[in-house]
């Protein structure tokens, strides 16, 4: 059977006379990759199947929320049981108190949990409180590290390292950034001149504890420590985002890895499973600032709502209870080698960093430790890369500066058959 795409090309061009610019999230539009995106269908499992037919390997797993892969069992008996009760209520429900419970008993750092209904609004709402709590305005983030579009998240560097942030979007007013301060990630010696300077000022360090939106990068053990001491020493607070990594890497998320305590930390995605959801939790005496308990305003018609939270307890329950993640790790590990001894064999400079069941495959020699360093890969070679694996059934973030994700539902055979599609793809690159 011949690939195509066009009746998802046909689509596309019927979207963008809707919406802007036929996408509903800048991520999907191919934008870093050339070509039309691919319009899905339907998913089940490990796979993903578009309007032309096609079946592709998934390994976005809707950016990261189907750990268990596209239409869990498990989960879709909670969230049709859920629908049976209705839609929202407005009100309190015991399943969102049943997720707020679970999320506590996994992640030791986490007290108290506030749901919301995306990570961008964690986020948000996190910085807010710190804020609020510490009675300080400045921030530190790091350069590469996505927070979801907050207007004061949304900023570049300065023309030195220390400086403020000036804004990166349209539509965000210098003064909403004034106070960010951004760094570059793996780099303490620049965390500890910032605190130096104007730690008296700092309310809070914000950061992803693994990297996956300038592709995945690792911290070092250095650099964590540097965070915790700094902050500490400083009375700022230690925000994890841990939106992509909460329950991904380990079942206590990154932090759980590394042995670090944040003071507040921000999930989404896992604890949805797959529908709309956010969360920020942290020590007691920090949450207590949050209305109605504190003066620290934060609401949502739609946080805790009952088929969300329904879906989210089914994931987080049976992660617990099956524990995929020493397979996750293995089967991820072997592609993540294979891919690397492809790559090898036909001559072409890469590294692969990967942690949990989250890779990146950067066309790049040197090991990827902050933005100026992926900045540095060979984005032509990826997008050349990326539209030959889609040709040979296998759907993978499509920029080079993403995280791709295994699921529980992927087995050795999805695995051999990516390896495959990836030799051809990647002997292809040097004709």
């Amino acid at each position: 059977m011949t690939f195509t795409q066009q009746q998802s090309q046909n689509h596309f061009t019927r979207a963008q006379k809707s919406i802007p610019g036929g996408v509903n999230s800048p991520a999907r539009a191919f934008g870093a990759v050339g070509g039309s995106p691919v319009v899905m269908d339907r998913a089940n499992g490990a796979y993903l199947f578009d309007i032309d037919g096609n079946r592709y390997i998934d390994y976005i797993g809707s950016w990261g929320p189907h750990i268990l892969g596209h239409r869990h069992p498990a989960v879709i008996d909670a969230i049709l049981g859920a629908l049976a009760k209705g839609t929202s209520f407005g009100a309190p429900c015991e399943l969102e108190t049943q997720l707020a419970e679970l999320v506590i008993d996994a992640v030791p750092s986490i007290e108290r949990v506030r749901m919301v209904s995306s990570g961008t609004e964690a986020t948000m709402s996190a910085i807010r409180v710190a804020r609020g709590f510490t009675g300080r305005n400045v921030l530190i983030k790091f350069a590469g590290c996505y927070h979801g579009h907050v207007d004061s998240l949304l900023v570049k560097a300065g023309s030195g390292a220390l400086t403020l942030g000036t804004p990166s979007s349209p539509g965000v007013p210098p003064g909403c950034t004034a106070d960010t301060l951004v760094l570059d990630y793996n780099d303490p010696q620049q965390l500890e001149q910032a605190f130096a300077k104007r730690g008296s000022e700092i309310a809070a360090v914000i950061l992803e504890p693994v990297v996956g939106n300038m592709g995945v990068v690792v911290p070092t053990a250095e650099f964590l420590q540097a965070l915790q001491t700094q902050c500490q020493r400083y009375s700022a607070l230690l925000i994890f985002d841990e939106v992509m990594t909460g329950f991904r890497v380990a079942y206590g998320g990154a932090q759980s890895l590394f042995g670090i305590r944040p003071d507040l930390t921000t999930l989404g995605k896992i604890i949805g499973g797959g529908l709309p959801v956010g969360a920020y939790g942290g020590r007691a005496d920090v949450m207590n600032v949050v209305s109605p308990v504190g003066p620290v305003y934060q609401a949502g018609t739609l946080s805790g709502n009952p088929v969300a939270m329904a879906s989210g307890i089914a994931t987080l329950t049976t992660l617990k209870e099956s524990n995929p993640y020493p397979r996750l790790e293995s089967l991820t590990q072997t592609l993540v080698r294979g891919l690397s001894d492809l790559a090898t064999k036909a001559g072409i400079s890469h590294t692969v960093p990967q942690v949990g069941s989250m890779f990146t495959f950067f066309f790049n020699p040197e090991k990827v430790t902050n933005l100026a360093v992926a900045m540095k890969s060979d984005t032509k070679a990826f997008a050349r890369y990326f539209h030959a694996m889609l040709e040979r059934g296998v759907y993978l973030a499509c920029s080079q500066f993403e995280a791709n994700f295994v699921s529980a539902a992927h087995t050795s055979e999805e695995i051999q058959a990516t390896l495959q599609a990836a030799e051809a793809a990647l002997a292809g690159l040097k004709n």
